[in-house]
């Protein structure tokens, strides 16, 4: 159930705990009273700044809630963020990266309140002194400054009812006394994700079709301790650990298969199995990071130097049985058993260091370099048996071709992938006037990596070596017209890495003729982007984007029987291989609006835009076996509309009582594996702020049209693939959240780790 392109992540939210201060209410019932007039969304530079702080849409919300509502910010499954545009969103604080996995940084953003930051930052191509991959963009969240000793923190808790209900919670606290900050979370979570497939493919000459569920369970704990001192008044150190835990225990999945084939006096049979796959999953994640700070003038000039060392550790077990059916679904004799296990060990050490030197002619100059060692360890097991009618194991069992079939078939395979990344770094910023700014920066890297695997099937993968260098200019210009008017533009070229899961040379099984394949020759893909601006009054904006990927990095389907090495033709299948597919262009036009009304009873957040999509990819080879498939070609064009809003409504004087509604739709595109049908979600919510008690009823997908429909029938020789997933994404959720303690807590410092950027490659 882990096919990372099919079966979605699964995804939690945090509990909290709880006492509080009645001072602190009074203080903030004086600042509400304040009108305010000050821009709440501009752009600055390379960024586009939300001044969450001037704007009534964080009262009583979560930092996860108010990001969802920031501009040009989205959420398709209230369990990660993006970037309109983008692929993801990589998350840092105080401009600082945030050393937690996915799961805990989730909870994390669910568990801070709104209340606690000052602005939030979308930069949506990022200079050189950005670690990041890709077309990944960058929220930087700024926290307000608070200055006191003593203690605070949230509790929250939650239920969910979706197909299945679900429950979390977690606790966050604060403290601070003297030189010493500590900040601590702990949350945890569980839920029982269901889905339901239909899957379709075949050829003129042959068809297969499998329909059922499958169901996911997942218990999570998970949490971080960061320990921040100050040496003196120029100079920090911090040490973070992070810690997650995350159980699916018999995890299934029921595919009833209808497979029909055309003989050679072109009669059509049909016949039937039924597929039963259960798994067990753990997963382990553990990081540590020691952070040291030295400001070196008044101006803001300061050398941060960072060291890292990350644990992660997955042991999956799956057993797939696919038992001779007939059309009512009634089970028969057991036709092909696969068992496997398939562990993943990485171990990685990071070191990363910036030094930022600021001068007073507005000129700032930023180097700094990188160091990345990982190794993974991936020793696989896999066992397979073909049974008769009679449900006995026979030695001499043959093909379809007479060839002797091994049965049980053994394939272990013991693959090591071994990866060493240098990175330096050079960015000159300069304000040359009120009005006209730039950045000029570039990034050069190297990467050797070494890929070992033991499998005697395929002598190919024995030893695989890759080596590349990579020079990664960029360059930013804005230029202020005039108080109402602002222009701007970007270029940026990046790198996009392959996953350590996608190298590993596995398959994941939902039936023994249809499964996904991962691929260790897949190599790094390059992106090019250029983005042009312009902002009006503050509140409107325009964006225009290109961007151009070469060597695709994704998932491709081969479908029909494969002709082997040897000449031999074999069985009908479908295989979803990860490799590199060819190269692709988007463009788009974004038109958007950020702005109150009605004296900040009403706040909008509107995105209505257009993209092009531009796929140029051909496979027909199975990059690890060899074997040879009909052509698979999509050099298909498509147009779609992109709309997203956002609505806030107070409901009273005293801003107590919220209403949100929001929806987004992204029309039909094509994307690799074919024609992705129309999404689109309406949700809406209610929210009571009483004290210091958050009280939050959400309901998502209300109209329940947040279903994954994907189609291609434009292939030679009538090939097809279909797939429908529904997620059952419709819910209603309750939660209930408490802040206590003093609220002016000075916050400790947000430290960016060494290895967040080889965590991303984790999931």
């Amino acid at each position: 159930m882990k096919t990372k392109t099919l079966i979605a992540a699964i995804f939690f939210s945090g509990l909290i705990y709880a006492q509080e201060s009645k001072k602190d209410t009074a203080n903030t019932k004086n600042i509400e009273a304040v009108t305010l007039t000050k821009q709440v969304f501009k752009k600055q530079s390379d960024r586009f700044v939300y001044d969450v702080a001037a704007s009534p849409v964080a009262k009583g919300n979560t930092a996860f809630s108010l990001l969802k509502q920031t501009p040009l910010v989205s959420s398709t499954d209230d369990k990660t963020l993006k970037i309109i545009g983008k692929n993801n969103a990589v998350i840092y604080i105080n401009g600082r990266k945030t050393n937690m996995d996915a799961e805990s940084l989730t909870q994390f953003l669910k568990n801070t309140p709104a209340e606690n930051i000052q602005k939030i930052e979308v930069i949506t191509l990022p200079g050189s002194e950005y670690q990041v991959e890709s077309s990944d963009g960058i929220i930087n969240i700024v926290l307000k400054k608070k200055m006191t000793d003593g203690v605070n923190g949230n509790m929250r808790m939650g239920n969910s009812q979706s197909y299945y209900n679900s429950s979390y919670a977690g606790l966050s606290i604060n403290y601070r006394k003297n030189k010493l900050g500590i900040s601590s979370n702990i949350s945890t979570s569980q839920n029982i994700q269901e889905q339901y497939y239909i899957l379709r493919n075949g050829t003129s000459k042959s068809s297969n079709q499998s329909e059922g569920r499958i169901t996911d369970p997942n218990k999570y704990l998970g949490g971080y301790l960061n320990l921040d001192y100050q040496l003196n008044d120029n100079s920090n150190l911090a040490l973070t650990w992070n810690s997650s835990a995350n159980r699916s225990n018999n995890s299934t999945s029921n595919l009833f298969n209808t497979v029909t084939n055309t003989d050679s006096l072109g009669v059509r049979k049909t016949s039937y199995n039924y597929t039963k796959n259960s798994e067990d999953g753990h997963s382990y994640n553990n990081s540590l990071n020691l952070n040291y700070e030295w400001k070196t003038d008044t101006l803001g000039s300061k050398l941060n130097l960072n060291a890292a060392y990350l644990h992660f550790k997955r042991f999956q077990n799956a057993n797939n049985n696919t038992y001779r059916s007939d059309a009512f679904q009634n089970l028969k004799s057991l036709q092909v058993q696969i068992t496997q296990s398939t562990p993943q060990i990485i171990n990685n050490f990071s070191f990363l260091g910036d030094y930022i030197k600021k001068f007073k002619n507005d000129l700032t100059v930023s180097v700094g370099g990188n160091f990345n060692k990982t190794k993974t360890d991936n020793d696989t097991q896999n066992m397979t048996s073909v049974y008769e009618e009679d449900g006995l194991t026979l030695s001499e069992l043959v093909d379809e071709n007479g060839k002797p079939i091994d049965n049980p078939k053994y394939n272990p395979n013991h693959f090591i992938y071994d990866e060493n990344i240098y990175g330096v770094y050079l960015t000159l910023e300069k304000k040359f006037s009120d009005k006209f700014s730039g950045k000029i920066g570039s990034r050069y890297e190297i990467t050797n990596s070494v890929g070992t695997s033991d499998n005697p099937e395929n002598p190919s993968l024995g030893r695989i070596e890759q080596n590349y260098n990579n020079f990664l200019p960029y360059i930013s210009l804005n230029y202020g017209i005039n108080d109402k008017n602002n222009i701007s533009y970007a270029f940026s070229s990046r790198m996009r890495r392959p996953s350590f899961w996608e190298l590993n040379p596995v398959k994941h099984y939902l039936t023994d003729v249809n499964y996904t394949q991962n691929n260790p020759f897949v190599k790094a893909a390059s992106v090019y982007t250029n983005e042009l601006t312009y902002m009006f009054k503050s509140s409107y904006f325009l964006i225009l984007n290109h961007s151009y990927t070469k060597d695709v990095i994704t998932q491709v389907s081969l479908i029909g029987a494969p002709r082997r090495l040897d000449g031999t033709l074999g069985q009908d299948q479908i295989r979803y291989v990860r490799t590199n597919f060819g190269d692709k262009q988007e463009m788009s036009a974004m038109i958007g609006m950020q702005k109150s009304f009605f004296k900040q009873y009403l706040t909008t957040n509107f995105n209505i835009g257009m993209q092009r999509n531009i796929n140029n990819g051909f496979l027909n080879t199975d990059p690890i076996t060899g074997d040879v498939f009909p052509d698979y070609v999509n050099k298909i064009k498509s147009n779609s509309l992109l709309i997203q809003t956002n609505n806030t409504v107070r409901l009273d004087k005293k801003k107590t009582w919220f209403l949100g509604v929001n929806y987004w739709y992204v029309d039909n595109q094509q994307i690799e594996l074919g024609q992705l049908k129309s999404l689109m979600s309406l949700d809406a919510n209610i929210k009571k702020v009483w004290n210091d008690w958050t009280f939050a009823l959400e309901i998502y997908d209300i109209l329940k049209t947040n279903k994954v429909e994907i189609s291609d029938y434009s292939q030679a020789d009538g090939k097809y693939n279909y797939i429908n997933q529904n997620q059952y994404n419709q819910s209603v959720n309750f939660s209930i959240t408490y802040n206590f303690g003093n609220k002016k807590v000075q916050k400790i410092r947000d430290i960016s780790s060494a290895d967040k950027d080889i965590k991303n490659r984790t999931r």
